[in-house]
C-alpha cells in the first residue's frame, strides 16, 4: 500500500495543502484514500469535515479499542500530513512508514535552510533505501531573485524536483469548502494542474 509523507520541519510552507491535494489526486483516480493528520493542529482533520457528501470519499485513522491507530479496512493509498519541529521519534515513526516522502519548500532563505538539515536527516535514516524522496517548491513567483535561488538550492540536492506551486487563491477557495484541484472542472483550475503534472507522475510511478 503506498504511503506517501507530507513532512517539512519548518512551519506554514503549505503541508497540508499539498497532503489534501494529494489525497484528492489519488481520489480522483479511483483509489480508496486515507488521509492522516500527525499534526496537533488537525488542519487535515478539519479540511475532511468540510468535504461534501457528493466528493470523492476519503477517510482519516480508525482508533481502535486498544488506541491503536490503523488505517481503515479497504484502504489502498495512505497520505500523511505532519506536523512542523517533526524529530525524534515521531519523525522515526512516520518515516518508517513512508515510501514516498514529499518535502514542500518555499522560497525563502530560512525556509532552505531549515529544509537542508532535514534533507540530511531523511538521508541518513536507516530506512532510505527503501523510500523515494521529491522537493515541491510552494508559493513560488518564477519571476523573482527568490525563486532563482529555490533553483540553484534544489539543483545542488540530487533530488527530483517534482513541480513549482504558484500563490494562488484557488487552493484557499477549494480548502474552504473541502475540495481539491481533483474536484472541480479542469477549465477552472487549468494553471494549477499543469504545475501538479509532474507530481501526479511521480506519484504514480
Amino acid at each position: 500500500m503506498p504511503v506517501v509523507v507530507i513532512a517539512n520541519p519548518k512551519g506554514g510552507v503549505g503541508k497540508t495543502t499539498l497532503a489534501t491535494n494529494v489525497a484528492g489526486y489519488f481520489a480522483s483516480q479511483g483509489h480508496a484514500v486515507m488521509l492522516g493528520d500527525a499534526d496537533r493542529q488537525q488542519s487535515s482533520r478539519l479540511w475532511l469535515g468540510l468535504r461534501p457528501s457528493a466528493a470523492r470519499p476519503m477517510t482519516t485513522w480508525e482508533v481502535n479499542a486498544e488506541q491503536i491507530v490503523k488505517p481503515p479496512k479497504g484502504t489502498t493509498h495512505v497520505v500523511l500530513d505532519t506536523p512542523g519541529g517533526l524529530h525524534g521519534w515521531r519523525f522515526n515513526d512516520v518515516i518508517k512508514l513512508a515510501n514516498k516522502v514529499i518535502v514542500p519548500l518555499q522560497p525563502s532563505v530560512f525556509d532552505i535552510f531549515a529544509t537542508r538539515k532535514f534533507l540530511d536527516q531523511l538521508a541518513e535514516h536507516r530506512h532510505a533505501d527503501r523510500m523515494q524522496v521529491g522537493i515541491v517548491g510552494m508559493r513560488v513567483d518564477a519571476r523573482t531573485i527568490a525563486a532563482d535561488k529555490l533553483r540553484e538550492f534544489v539543483e545542488g540536492l540530487g533530488l527530483p524536483v517534482l513541480g513549482y506551486v504558484r500563490d494562488t487563491q484557488n487552493y484557499i477557495h477549494l480548502a474552504a469548502r473541502g475540495l481539491t484541484l481533483f474536484d472541480v472542472a479542469p477549465g477552472r483550475v487549468e494553471k494549477d494542474l499543469a504545475q501538479w503534472q509532474g507530481i501526479c507522475n511521480w506519484l504514480n510511478q
